[in-house]
């Protein structure tokens, strides 16, 4: 797995402090790879999820550092979705 999701993985395992995630979603962070997050926390994983979330690995970081808002990610094409929204809008907490 890339340095860049294993990195992701710890920051959204620190993010969550130990809490899981009501459902399963997968962000793929296009050239390095994939993280599931679910009632377990996150791990690297391209496992089958509820909500898929796609982005180049700048914008990932950037929603991670709290640089870039998720939702105006979305709104701007830099962020793509696919699956439950209602699940997606969720993921905004753990996000920020």
């Amino acid at each position: 797995m890339s340095d860049v999701v294993n990195e992701a993985v710890t920051q959204l395992n620190a993010k969550m402090g130990g809490a899981g995630f009501d459902g399963t979603a997968k962000f793929v962070i296009e050239d390095e790879g994939a993280i599931i997050i679910d009632q377990s926390g996150a791990r690297a994983s391209d496992d089958d999820a509820d909500v898929t979330l796609t982005a180049t690995a700048d914008v990932f970081k950037a929603i991670l550092d709290g640089e870039q808002n998720p939702t105006t990610a979305f709104m701007t094409g830099k962020l793509a979705v696919d699956g439950d929204m209602g699940l997606a809008m969720k993921l905004s907490g753990v996000l920020s």
